[in-house]
């Protein structure tokens, strides 16, 4: 199946496919804070333009990827954060690798010496697909965020480029 992906890069006319996916990872509450999906304008301001991918089988969007900048320091101008989503029907069938490891070739291209993920501590796939491709777990923040009433921690993880020193 993997085989038959195509990696791409989106714009405003896939959203309707990745609010769908992103609404999925909502349903989850394991996968993001975010409680509603955001506009296309919303999501646009907040994620890099340079680093937004989709996974495309038959036609269909059934993951995407993308980067949020971690700062609007100059300092920091090389270093994102990771999001990640996959269709639930795509999901442990390698997508999720495929489209990570087109997002950091990426995110290299682009001069990103620094990826960072905050993933709830709950969700071991994510964390697992994470380091996979070589993010390294630097730590966790305890009862980081609440939903419905529940505390979460997330899992902090970041993985640093070799290409770019």
């Amino acid at each position: 199946m993997v085989s038959n992906i195509k990696i791409a890069y989106f714009n405003q006319n896939d959203w309707s496919q990745i609010a769908t996916i992103y609404k999925e990872g909502i349903d989850t509450g394991i996968a993001t804070f975010e409680t509603q999906i955001p506009t296309w304008e919303q999501w646009d301001i907040a994620h890099i333009t340079s680093c937004r991918i989709k996974a495309v089988l038959h036609d269909k969007v059934v993951g995407w990827a993308a980067l949020t900048p971690t700062s609007k320091r100059e300092v920091y101008k090389g270093v994102a954060e990771v999001s990640i989503y996959i269709t639930s029907k795509c999901r442990n069938l390698g997508v999720g690798k495929l489209l990570l490891s087109q997002l950091i070739n990426e995110s290299e291209k682009h001069g990103f010496w620094t990826l960072q993920a905050s993933i709830f501590s709950l969700n071991i796939p994510s964390i697992n697909l994470h380091k996979s491709l070589g993010f390294r777990e630097i730590g966790y923040r305890e009862k980081v965020g609440k939903l419905d009433n529940i505390w979460y921690d997330n899992t902090i993880l970041e993985r640093r480029s070799t290409l770019i020193i």
